[in-house]
């Protein structure tokens, strides 16, 4: 249980930096397009703050990254003993990418006073790439651990006939995959949206602050309705490659058709208690069809079953959140559509400030409903987390120095981007209220501009 939760913590943690890292280059690269292709001083100032704010994301990212990296060796020998052949694959070539995000992110923040505008605006380009290499390198090992494939088992029980390619592209790989990159755009999207509107919501709403709200939260409500539409595909997948985890999503107690979707409720003792129901609904999005048939949680012994309370309610959250988000979008969308303005209202500055920290909500309890459901299998069908975990004591310690090494850690960087942004303000007040200073622009902008 402390290996189980000190992954849990860390890996929680690590995730949001790593959907901002895979996000915020993209959402900086247009902000920086926009101030060159437009003569926009306003857009590049963004692509400037944004960088810097990258900078110190990607650090404290690559110290709980690699931390997190370690753990998986220190708490789970088990698991690189019997299977590390297949699965230190996929980490590999995220290495590769993660030097290369290291190397451009270098080149990029330094470079927009030593290189010309549009050679600046392409060194970005790699980091970007890079973010959706490590994505799928990560996610493809994550996917393996669900439907394990790309090998075969010798007589002495240990890996023979490794496939690279079956490895990397196993079957979870399609849903999981794209699942997981457009989460961290919608993490990173609403993230860095959700400031701006707070700022505006103070009272600032000059241009600056309305064009930091709207490109952010142009590429989540981009976002969105893709996520809804690969959701829907991945929890089809789940239903027909892992029946024992979409049980549990869906709280089913014995195989049934005409099965219901039941909000929130508990499993106890093999029973439903409590919930709302909505007949059928379970069975006809799963298969089209009421007459669909669901297998139960009883088809397995009760060794083989995970939480399932916990996985299901973490289903309902990142459902509910994630639906609530997409009317959000929408709202935007069609406002947009018809005015070309972002919706002048209160409330939806409201709604936006606090859909950063929905997404994020919404990532955890996937990432619950992912992890926790293939519980008590590591490598499902063929490793079970107690054989895969250390046998090394004293673990609620080393849990509790990483909860300190990581609370510094975040204490730190929301300090320094808190520090950041008050200097911006300071700055902009030197001129027009909340505009750019003319001594914050460079001789980038001015050659942009040119």
């Amino acid at each position: 249980m402390a290996a189980r939760q000190q992954m849990a913590f860390t890996l929680g943690f690590h995730i949001v930096l790593a959907c901002l890292g895979v996000s915020f280059p993209a959402i900086a690269l247009i902000a920086n397009y926009r101030g060159i292709r437009h003569d926009d001083p306003e857009a590049m100032l963004l692509a400037r703050r944004w960088a810097k704010a990258m900078a110190v994301l990607f650090a404290v990212g690559a110290v709980t990254g690699t931390l997190l990296s370690f753990e998986l060796g220190l708490l789970w020998p088990g698991l690189f003993e019997q299977f590390g052949d297949a699965f230190g694959l996929p980490f590999g070539y995220e290495g590769l990418f993660f030097f290369t995000e290291a190397i451009f992110i270098a080149v990029y923040i330094y470079g927009f006073d030593r290189l010309s505008p549009w050679k600046h605006f392409l060194s970005g380009i790699p980091i970007v790439l890079a973010g959706i290499g490590g994505t799928f390198s990560v996610v493809a090992a994550n996917a393996w651990m669900n439907q394990p494939g790309g090998f075969s088992i010798g007589a002495d029980g240990r890996l023979e006939n490794v496939n690279l390619f079956g490895v990397l592209f196993n079957d979870g790989v399609w849903h999981q995959v794209p699942h997981m990159l457009l989460a961290a755009y919608i993490v990173g999207g609403f993230g860095v949206a959700s400031i701006y509107a707070y700022g505006m919501l103070k009272g600032r709403r000059d241009r600056y602050h309305k064009l930091g709200l709207l490109i952010p939260l142009t590429v989540a409500a981009i976002a969105m309705p893709l996520q809804m539409f690969v959701g829907d595909f991945a929890a089809r997948q789940v239903f027909a490659n892992q029946p024992i985890k979409f049980a549990a999503m869906e709280m089913v107690p014995s195989t049934s058709s005409d099965v219901p979707e039941i909000l929130l409720g508990r499993y106890v003792d093999g029973e439903v208690e409590g919930g709302l129901r909505i007949p059928g609904l379970a069975s006809l999005l799963s298969g089209f069809s009421t007459d669909t048939e669901i297998q139960g949680l009883d088809t397995v012994p009760p060794a083989d079953r995970p939480p399932v309370t916990i996985v299901h309610w973490a289903f309902d959250v990142m459902v509910g959140i994630g639906t609530a988000l997409m009317g959000l979008a929408v709202w935007f969308g069609v406002v947009w559509w018809r005015r070309r303005r972002i919706p002048n209202t209160a409330w939806f500055l409201r709604a936006v400030a606090v859909s950063g920290i929905a997404a994020v909500v919404a990532t955890w309890a996937g990432w619950v409903v992912t992890e926790v459901g293939r519980q008590p299998w590591v490598v499902t069908g063929y490793l079970r987390t107690e054989d895969a975990v250390t046998s090394q004591g004293g673990l609620w310690y080393w849990f509790a120095g990483i909860v300190g090494i990581y609370a510094l850690l975040g204490v730190t960087a929301a300090l320094v981007l808190r520090r950041m942004a008050r200097r911006w303000r300071e700055e902009a007040a030197v001129g027009s209220p909340y505009g750019p200073d003319v001594h914050d622009r460079s001789t980038y902008e001015r050659e942009g501009a040119s």
